[in-house]
């Protein structure tokens, strides 16, 4: 329950350890628990306490050792117990395959070679399938976990005034109606709760179909994700009202207040279909779930990217499906027109409330992007304002670009996808007064791997995400994604190991030696997700959540004694003697600063996934 959520305590619960890992011996190999394309750069750890000299070999799946090597110099001690973190070149080994690495007697997971397309084309699939569970409304795919149609109530939902928060993100005051009722059913749950927001849905949406613009070979499953996905956002944008629906349901209720929220509650989803309420009752927002808005003029974040989102739906459906394709390039115009570009205030961007689920600051570069993809579709639909929407995304581009930003893609940041879509539309003649060059946008392409190159030289697993902050799995592939960007535009080749170490150390090559990403390697078994928690296998099993991507390590101590939860299933394994370098990792349901999943920052290794594939 994303970022800054304090979550509610219910019935108390006797949480019981599960297995733990067995205890540490002096060292552990720690390689990307998908594997590696032929023609990559290939990067292990080894994690250990020993100060001399280590040699490794790599295995074949019949024993064999296709590969001796030493140990790079130590990159720095990582805590009191493994004062060294030693690299180990793989990239010798190009023969498509299963392999393990041994040092010192300790032998790493199982990994693979392959073609680019052959090791990570399946992982658009499994990423896929998380977006499946994450359905929301009637149009349910049951998969795995049995999921059933939910929050149908959403069909006729209130609307009400935007409250007041406290510090623990509880409204401070009676909700009050303002409108409605509004159709909102369907889209997608977040994260590990079942709140929807406009802002993380529409990032993950225009993910999802750059990659799917991208892709050689159609990809049914994710254009069904995309579809659903574009169906709730045509719900959120009322053109004729200028009204942006921003959320559906609140965080934590207020017990104080007499109401619970979708925090106070851990259930499978179509457990609040069956409630019995009536106002003024406990749980009656956790049935009848608020809806919140803004009017125009719309924070410019979230106008830009819900417009690219739209526009993105245009272009795919130019051909296929005009009329549905001038629908979503008029909707995208519609909320780009009506975005807030004057006197804003960069602490004071909509996002989600409380906006300290989601602090944002960043938003000339969702504008380009918005832009940018307008005048694509605009150019694919033969509509005379495309080069209009073209120079406009120059000049958000300049706007981004001299305000000295260099963070890249994550859900905060889509300047790496607007600069990418922007070079295109260069290249083919869109832009007549054009406010930047190629060169600009490539260049600032460069100076945001170039800051991630030098966070990296300061970790020992020499990873750019910080982990003493959130979103070090999705940062990871974001640096991991520009970093293919970067070299399909240009042709530079200069960040392609920087960006593999980065998709690396998300997928296991990292000093708990666990994959962020479910299903992939030595994967985190504890996640913080209800549905999984309640159908789904524990430590492990068939039915586990492939395909999600949770948070990762964290600041050490931030959630201090995690509590009791009601009705969760316990699920812990012990990965203390880990931690480092100010951060832990929790692979413990309750945990959601470190385990818990999210739409956003799926879609972000689904990108990183695709465009590996396409290499």
């Amino acid at each position: 329950m994303r970022r800054a959520h304090v979550i509610a305590v219910a019935t108390a619960l006797v949480v019981t350890a599960s297995p733990a890992i067995a205890a540490p011996s002096d060292g552990h190999v720690r390689v990307d628990g998908i594997g590696y394309a032929v023609g990559e750069s290939k990067t292990a750890y080894f994690l250990s306490g020993a100060t001399g000299n280590a040699s490794f070999e790599v295995l074949n799946q019949k024993g064999s050792s296709v590969l001796r090597g030493k140990a790079g110099a130590s990159l720095g001690g990582w805590n009191q117990r493994f004062t060294s973190v030693r690299p180990l070149d793989l990239s010798a080994v190009d023969k498509p395959g299963r392999y393990r690495v041994r040092v010192a007697g300790v032998t790493s997971p199982e990994f693979s070679i392959g073609s680019a397309e052959d090791v990570f084309r399946p992982w658009i699939d499994k990423t896929v399938e998380f977006f499946q569970t994450q359905r929301d409304g009637a149009d349910v795919v049951p998969g795995a976990f049995d999921r059933k149609p939910s929050h149908l109530a959403d069909r006729k939902a209130t609307v009400y005034e935007t409250p007041e928060f406290d510090d623990q993100n509880r409204p401070t005051t009676v909700l009050k109606p303002v409108g409605g009722p509004v159709d909102v059913e369907g889209g997608w749950f977040d994260a590990g709760d079942f709140l929807k927001f406009t802002h993380a849905t529409s990032y993950s949406l225009a993910s999802l179909q750059y990659l799917q613009r991208e892709l050689k070979k159609p990809h049914a499953g994710l254009n069904a994700e995309i579809n659903h996905g574009l169906r709730w956002l045509d719900k959120a944008w009322d053109s004729a009202s200028k009204t942006l629906y921003i959320q559906v349901g609140i965080g934590p209720g207020n017990e104080d207040l007499g109401f619970k929220g979708d925090h106070d509650v851990w259930r499978l989803p179509q457990d609040d279909d069956a409630l019995n309420v009536k106002p003024g009752d406990e749980k009656y927002y956790v049935k009848h779930r608020p809806v919140f808005r803004i009017t125009a003029p719309i924070s410019p974040n979230l106008a830009g990217r819900v417009a690219a989102s739209f526009a993105l739906g245009a272009q795919y459906n130019a051909r296929q499906n005009p009329l549905l394709a001038k629908k979503y390039l008029d909707e995208a115009a519609s909320i780009l027109a009506n975005a807030q570009t004057e006197n804003v205030d960069p602490e004071k961007l909509v996002t989600a409330l409380p906006r300290a689920f989601y602090p944002e600051s960043s938003w000339m570069d969702d504008m380009e992007l918005g832009a940018a993809e307008l005048a694509a579709a605009g150019r694919a639909l033969k509509d005379p304002r495309a080069g209009e929407w073209a120079t406009a995304a120059t000049k958000w581009a300049k706007r981004y670009i001299d305000s000295g930003e260099t963070d890249t893609l994550n859900l905060y940041n889509t300047s790496a996808l607007a600069h990418a879509s922007l070079v295109r539309l260069l290249r083919n003649g869109s832009v007549r007064k054009a406010e930047v060059t190629e060169r600009d946008l490539t260049e600032h392409l460069k100076k945001q791997l170039q800051s991630g190159v030098d966070s990296a030289a300061k970790s020992p697993f020499r990873t750019a995400a910080s982990v003493t902050s959130f979103d070090a799995a999705p940062r990871s592939f974001g640096f991991a994604s520009t970093a293919q960007l970067y070299r399909s535009l240009t042709g530079d080749r200069a960040f392609e190991a920087f960006g593999t170490r980065q998709r690396g150390f998300a997928l296991g090559a990292n000093a708990w030696g666990v994959s962020l990403v479910v299903g992939a390697g030595d994967f985190s078994r504890c996640v913080h997700h209800q549905v999984a928690n309640i159908q789904g296998d524990l430590n492990g099993g068939k039915k586990v959540l492939v395909g999600a991507v949770i948070n990762g390590p964290n600041k050490a101590g931030l959630l201090g004694d995690l509590g009791e939860f009601g009705d969760m299933r316990p699920c812990q394994r012990d990965m203390k003697a880990f931690d480092g370098a100010g951060s832990e990792f929790l692979d413990d349901t309750r945990s959601w600063a470190t385990s818990e999943t999210a739409i956003d920052f799926t879609s972000t290794a689904m990108l990183t996934f695709g465009l590996t594939s396409l290499r």
